[in-house]
Parts: structure tokens; C-alpha cells; sequence
């Protein structure tokens, strides 16, 4: 299966990164004395990539599929095959992640702090050690402090020759003015219900129709749609939410479900935390040497204490999370009941509540339907704002029923 399969509905990004990874193919061999594999063009290659587009849509799958392009080593290049063939060292290493020359940056906290980016543009001034090409994938970029930022334009400024940057983020407006100048922009768009569903049957063994309901409730993010059709928890929790439009009739009704909503998104942090902090300070520990009950060693109390810092953050990254994702839901929800309220015939994200989506659609003007969608977007912007969470998720159902 070539490393491109998984970008559903991006054909315009894939003809690019194709491109460009089979001009990067023939600099390579070109520096070494050899033919240039057939088609290459060195203009279509760039020292750094700034991959953008809605959640879900796959920035991070682009970016990956790229890096285990640049990659390839498939004896089928020199005859002018595409790269990225799937099944070489190059491609199955960058995969797996286990690539000597690619570095994938992914912070569980809330932000990328400066010394791991000054750590990065050190590395990024060497030759590859046994690749094609040294790659640098950020994940987030949007969320590098201000310093780290800075940091991360000095390697963008002053390029090594055989480095390639991929920066993904939500939107070019997330990142630098002056690190975005610098990149080439990729932009991905929104998959269509249709292709995503027709990938959970192919590659998931999804029945049609669950994938068709998936595809449309996770609204063009594909792993949203791969956890709605594969996992009956998330299914339950999507339920739960939209559950919200119909329990908010009261001020007591508004309450309860602010807070179960909280109480949700709290349950999924612990439940990381369980599973994946006690195992990091678990290795942690042993890499110190720490016998059981015996007295810790020399440094480990600094590095035991950073490590719960780390794993703090990622809890309260994970909670954000979770709330974003319900708050997605219910916008979808209400989009759905405008869509019903203004007469269009078009199929709608959440086809499986359709009794719900008309119930509220009759209770009600237009308007205040817009009003809805206005309060949980404001709730989205008090999160973003570190507003508490409770605070916040309570003053959006208040004004849901409000209306």
C-alpha cells in the first residue's frame, strides 16, 4: 500500500508532494554522480512545508506520507515510479517511526517550549546520517511559545542543504508572518462524507451504513469518523451531548448537563493518566536505577518532578480536548436544526437525529438558533482563555436556553 493511500479526498496535495518528492529524489542523485531518476524538477522541491487545513482533515498524515517519500529507496524510482511506495526500508521505517533521519515533534502539554526547538535547529544543521534527506516534522506548530517560534525561524532562515522542514498547523494565520514566509503552503480541504465512509468500509471493515452515519457525524475529521464507527464508547459519549439541546429547558437542567459534560472530559484525562503517566514514571525510575523503597538517586527527585509537570499540562490539554470535541458536535447539532428551520434539502451531519434536530427545530425561530451557535462558540473562545472549564461550559447551556 503506498504511503499516499491514507490522504482521503486530497488528490490536488498529493500530485504536489509527489512532485516534490520525486525532484528531491533526483537532487539527491544528482549530488552523488548518478542519472537523476525520469521526471525530476528541482524547482518543485523546498527546504521547509507548511501544511494547513480543518481538523481532521489529515495535515499530519500528509506531512508523515511526504517524509516517507522523501525517504524512498524503491528500485522503481530510476525507472520513473512514484515515490512513496509503501513497502521499502525508507517508507517502513518513517511509518513505523523508527526513522534515524526524521524527527516527529508532538508536545502533550500546551506548547512547544524553546529549548526543545533550539535542540531541533541544532539537529537540523546536519547531513543526513543514512537517509535520503534529514526531516523535521512539527506537529502543532501552532502551539510554539514565542521564543521557541524564534528559535525555529533561525533554522528556517539558514536551511542545511539536505534538510526539510514540515510544519502542520490549523491555518497559515496560526504561525509566524515570518516563518510562514518562508514555506511552501499546502492546503487541505475538507474530505467528502462520501470518500471518508468508503474508507472505514475498505480499510476498517466498517458496514456502509454505520460508516455513512460516522462519516457525516465526524463532519470531515476522518479519525473523529473512525472512533464514531469502531468504538461504541464514543458513540455513547456523541449521544450524551446531543442529548444537551433537549435537557436545557430548566436552569437545573442546564447545570446537570454542564456538569456531566465536565465530569466526561475529567474522566478521559484520568483515564490517560492511569494507563500512561504511572508507566512513564515507571520507566523513568528504572532508567535512574531506583531500587523498590530504596532511596532515589542522585537527580531523579528534579527529573521525577518535570516529568509530573509534563504530565499535568497533558491533562489539562486532554480535558480541552475532549470538551472541544463535544462543543463540535453540538455546533454540528444546531447547524443541522438551522438547515431544517431555513428549507434546505441537503443531507445533514447528524442524519441519526433527525426526531431530536426537528423537535428543536419547531421550538423555535431561526434566530435564536443562531444565538445557540453564538454561545457555544464563545464557550469554545472562554476555553481557549483558560476560563474554567465548569464556568464555562455553564454559562453556553444557560444561554442555550436562553435561546
Amino acid at each position: 500500500m503506498a504511503v499516499w493511500d491514507d490522504l482521503v479526498g486530497q488528490d490536488r496535495v498529493v500530485d504536489q508532494l509527489t512532485a516534490a518528492a520525486r525532484a528531491a529524489g533526483a537532487t539527491v542523485e544528482a549530488g552523488r554522480g548518478a542519472a537523476p531518476a525520469q521526471g525530476g524538477n528541482a524547482s518543485l522541491m523546498t527546504h521547509a512545508w507548511l501544511f494547513t487545513g480543518p481538523p481532521g482533515a489529515g495535515q499530519v498524515t500528509a506531512a508523515r506520507a511526504f517524509a516517507a517519500a522523501l525517504q524512498c529507496t524503491s528500485p522503481d524510482l530510476a525507472l520513473g515510479g512514484t515515490p512513496g511506495c509503501g513497502f521499502c526500508d525508507g517508507c517502513h521505517t518513517v511509518l513505523a517511526g523508527s526513522h534515524a533521519d526524521v524527527k516527529y515533534v508532538r508536545t502533550d502539554g500546551l506548547s512547544i517550549g524553546v529549548g526543545d526547538m533550539r535542540d531541533l535547529v541544532l539537529r537540523a544543521s546536519s547531513y543526513p546520517t543514512g537517509g535520503r534527506w534529514s526531516v523535521i516534522l512539527v506537529d502543532a506548530a501552532h502551539r510554539l511559545t514565542e521564543a521557541a517560534a524564534n528559535a525555529l525561524l533561525k533554522g528556517v532562515e539558514e536551511p542545511s542543504p539536505r534538510t526539510v522542514w514540515l510544519l502542520c498547523a490549523p491555518s497559515v494565520q496560526d504561525v509566524l508572518p515570518t516563518i510562514r514566509s518562508r514555506c511552501r503552503l499546502l492546503v487541505l480541504r475538507t474530505p467528502a462524507a462520501d470518500a471518508v465512509a468508503d474508507m472505514l468500509v475498505r480499510r476498517d471493515g466498517v458496514d456502509p451504513e454505520t460508516a455513512r452515519l460516522a462519516a457525516l457525524a465526524g463532519q470531515g475529521d476522518i479519525e473523529r469518523a473512525r472512533r464514531l464507527a469502531v468504538d461504541e464508547q464514543a458513540r455513547t459519549r456523541r449521544a450524551e451531548v446531543l442529548r444537551i439541546p433537549l435537557e436545557v429547558a430548566d436552569i437545573g437542567g442546564c447545570l446537570t448537563a454542564a456538569q456531566r459534560l465536565v465530569d466526561t472530559a475529567k474522566a478521559d484525562a484520568e483515564a490517560l493518566a492511569e494507563t500512561q503517566d504511572a508507566k512513564e514514571t515507571g520507566d523513568l525510575k528504572a532508567a535512574y536505577g531506583a531500587a523498590e523503597g530504596g532511596k532515589a538517586p542522585r537527580g531523579m527527585a528534579g527529573a521525577v518532578k518535570e516529568l509530573e509537570k509534563r504530565q499535568k499540562s497533558r491533562a489539562t490539554r486532554t480535558r480541552r480536548e475532549t470538551l472541544g470535541v463535544a462543543l463540535l458536535d453540538l455546533l454540528g447539532f444546531y447547524r443541522d436544526v438551522l438547515a431544517i428551520q431555513l428549507g434546505s434539502t441537503g443531507v445533514l451531519a447528524n442524519e441519526d437525529q433527525r426526531q431530536a434536530l426537528n423537535r428543536v427545530a419547531q421550538a423555535g425561530p431561526a434566530e435564536g438558533t443562531l444565538r445557540r451557535i453564538e454561545a457555544v462558540l464563545a464557550c469554545r473562545t472562554a476555553l481557549d482563555r483558560n476560563v474554567d472549564p465548569l464556568l464555562a461550559v455553564e454559562a453556553m447551556t444557560v444561554a442555550l436556553r436562553a435561546g
